[in-house]
């Protein structure tokens, strides 16, 4: 998913796409709210984030602009303006959140995976059913599995993770592979990248991470789930 990051200051939009990226997005950015209206006539992207304080266009005049366009895809706007008259204003304008600076990374990241959720509900795409792996039913389009009655909160990229080895029972996939179905085919891969989210995902989703039985190691190859 494509996300299109509108924020002026360099150091808070590095930041953005920091977290977004590591969560599985892809990240455009706009350093004014000229070149938001822009990359989104370009683009057309999933959802955007929105800084309100820019130059070139206020926040509130790209939503303006965005939403004479397309009245629904999602929009965030994120920014240091925290009176509530403010937020009142950013949703009648049709944002679906706000976000104060300065911010915490989870916070971001919860509110990112529920516009992410609102997305693929809407997208209705029917390779978002659950499917399962050993006793894990994973639901894609909630970002989310479930073991009994346990819920595990999941990433985009740990979701296409899962759904790639449910899709490969029995088959090792090399490093290359993974890369290129998780991260996409222009990602310079790392096997220290891989290997950290793999460790990460298994301490969530193996009832036993020291002995995992959903995706397993093959030393020198790459990783297998069994089926």
């Amino acid at each position: 998913m494509r996300v299109l990051v509108a924020e002026d200051d360099e150091h808070t939009r590095n930041g953005l796409v920091e977290i977004l990226e590591a969560e599985g997005y892809q990240a455009i950015t706009a350093r004014d709210g000229k070149e938001a209206v822009e990359l989104f006539e370009q683009e057309r992207p999933d959802f955007i984030c929105l800084d309100i304080m820019m130059p070139g266009a206020s926040g509130y005049d790209v939503c303006k602009q965005i939403r004479a366009v397309d009245a629904s895809v999602p929009l965030i706007f994120i920014s240091a303006k925290s009176e509530e008259i403010d937020k009142v204003l950013g949703l009648e304008l049709g944002a679906d959140d706000f976000i104060v600076k300065p911010f915490g990374v989870k916070e971001v990241v919860a509110r990112i995976r529920a516009i992410t959720r609102r997305c693929l509900a809407q997208k209705k795409d029917p390779a978002a059913a659950s499917f399962m792996l050993g006793d894990l039913e994973v639901f894609p389009a909630e970002l989310r599995a479930r073991r009994g009655d346990e819920t595990i909160e999941l990433s985009l990229r740990e979701t296409r993770l899962l759904d790639l080895f449910s899709k490969n029972p029995g088959k090792v996939l090399d490093r290359n592979t993974i890369f290129n179905a998780c991260w996409g085919v222009n990602y310079l891969p790392s096997s220290r990248t891989l290997d950290q989210h793999i460790s990460k995902l298994r301490k969530r989703i193996e009832p036993d991470p020291k002995n995992p039985k959903i995706i397993q190691t093959v030393h020198g190859a790459g990783y297998r789930y069994e089926g």
